[in-house]
């Protein structure tokens, strides 16, 4: 299920790292967020290196729907409500400068990567009084934004929250271009962080500033960001013959939240979206398509992917130092669905800190992962806290779901074998492969997603193929396979 971008561009690639060097700057992940962070720094003078566990832009950045937005969802009301004017304000510009900045540096490198100036819209079917405040919210914060009732969608609309001068391009083919000329290193996962040295699987790199730009920091302590965010997961069709639009989509209703822009000859079209590892029923690429056909009689499915995004409690992005007792490293996560503003939005702030250009007030303020926001984050502390209590408790006290001997081919599942609980795949041959359902991030019962044929865990978003091996983190080790039932003649 590869994305269209990745389809579409193939990126250079790079060596594995083989002996321990030493660096100003080690930034741990290659996706946008690492690589712009990485090309500031290097303009500076800086040596900096790259360490990515996979390939450059193969992880998240490959399969955004890459709108770049000031317009993150129905958020600038709240802002204004929990945290003032103050930090509203500084979240709107450093989103607003990030568009801008892509545009600087597109056309300074003439990089061809499709990049348009559009409107962004967030539309209701239902009652529009939460998008005209939205719009009043947006506006008062000096964002170019109103309310309207006019759309191009296939459906009519109550109302919408419009943003001009937003953008869209191609993420990849401006990966592409802004890795050259930097020093990387893939297949090199970094596992463990010791004061300024990274250990990898492949070497060390020891370095006067760290910065995760991993998607999700794998360390549990210090930070303790995996008590503080979840994962989620979406779901993108790529349409031929379908209608280009000029804007770009988003709804905001639980039944109607559907994701549209155009992209060259196709029409992206998402979502179906939900919490890593609660997805057992599956179906979402088969909600999408009824939609779209519903929607657009003509069009034809051309490709089809799945995102996974960080989903931080009170919506703002964690961008900044990694923990108070760490002063020399730095993160950029938690960015929700809105991963290009924040990825440039986050390498600006970072680049600033680490040329001793503000201090942290001043130059991360809201986006802090110091900050201590807990009327903001309160809720979703409590829903995210119950969610790991009852998996943890799923993997002790529940029996798996069916006996090993029901699954059919193609299928997958945590089923009772020999009075076990193990995960389970048979495939199209008849063959079964077996592997453990406990999480090696933090030992949660994993869940079967059979709309991505993976294990995933529902407490912190870990993601396993069906062979075991790690697909996403924070786990940053595979699940076992369960070998012991080999003499049985399934394979493993």
């Amino acid at each position: 299920m590869t994305s269209l971008w990745m389809e579409e561009t193939e990126i250079q690639s790079f060596p594995e790292l083989t002996q321990d060097i030493t660096a100003d700057v080690a930034v741990v992940g290659g996706g946008m967020a690492g690589i712009l962070t990485a090309h500031f720094l290097t303009e500076q003078g800086m040596q900096v290196v790259i360490l990515e566990a996979d390939r450059v832009g193969n992880g998240q950045t490959g399969k955004t729907t890459a709108k770049i937005t000031s317009q993150h969802g129905v958020i600038y009301q709240k802002l204004l409500q929990k945290h003032g004017e103050e930090a509203a304000a500084k979240y709107s510009r450093e989103n607003q400068k990030a568009i801008d900045r892509y545009e600087e540096i597109i056309h300074d490198r003439k990089i061809e990567c499709g990049f348009v100036r559009c409107p962004a819209y967030l539309y209701t079917l239902e009652l529009p009084d939460l998008l005209k405040e939205e719009a009043k919210s947006a506006a008062g914060l000096g964002i170019d934004a109103g309310f309207t009732g006019d759309t191009e969608l296939p459906f009519q609309v109550s109302g919408a929250v419009r943003f001009e001068d937003q953008a869209r391009f191609h993420p990849l083919q401006f990966l592409q271009s802004m890795v050259c000329g930097l020093t990387v290193y893939e297949h090199t996962r970094v596992l463990q962080a010791e004061g300024n040295r990274l250990v990898t699987d492949k070497g060390s790199v020891s370095a006067k500033k760290i910065v995760f730009a991993c998607h999700y920091p794998f360390l549990n302590v210090p930070g303790y960001y995996f008590m503080r965010m979840h994962q989620e997961r979406s779901y993108v069709l790529g349409l031929g013959q379908a209608p280009a639009l000029e804007g770009m989509y988003l709804g905001i209703d639980r039944e109607n939240a559907w994701s549209f822009r155009s992209a060259g000859d196709h029409l992206l079209f998402g979502g179906g979206g939900h919490r890593t590892g609660e997805n057992r029923a599956g179906g979402k690429y088969e909600l999408l398509k009824r939609k779209a056909q519903e929607f657009y009689p003509e069009s034809k499915v051309q490709y089809q992917w799945s995102a996974q995004d960080c989903m931080p409690m009170d919506q703002i992005p964690y961008i900044g130092r990694f923990s108070a007792e760490t002063p020399d490293w730095y993160t950029a996560t938690g960015f929700g669905k809105w991963g290009m503003s924040s990825s440039m939005a986050a390498a600006c702030m970072i680049t600033e800190s680490i040329l001793g250009k503000g201090d942290d007030a001043e130059v991360f303020g809201i986006f802090s992962p110091q900050r201590f926001t807990p009327s903001a984050s309160a809720g979703n502390f409590c829903k995210d806290s119950i969610h790991a209590v009852k998996d943890l408790g799923r993997r002790i006290f529940t029996q798996g779901r069916s006996d090993l001997e029901e699954l059919p081919r193609g299928h997958g599942g945590i089923v009772d074998y020999d009075g076990e609980k193990v995960g389970a795949y048979r495939d199209e041959e008849g063959e079964i492969h077996l592997v453990s359902a406990k999480c090696p991030h933090l030992g949660c019962q994993l869940e079967w997603n059979p709309d991505e044929k993976c294990f995933e865990c529902p407490c912190h978003g870990s993601r396993f193929d069906y062979m075991g091996h790690c697909v996403d983190g924070p786990a940053q080790t595979g699940i076992e396979e369960d070998r012991t039932h080999k003499s049985d003649g399934h394979s493993v």
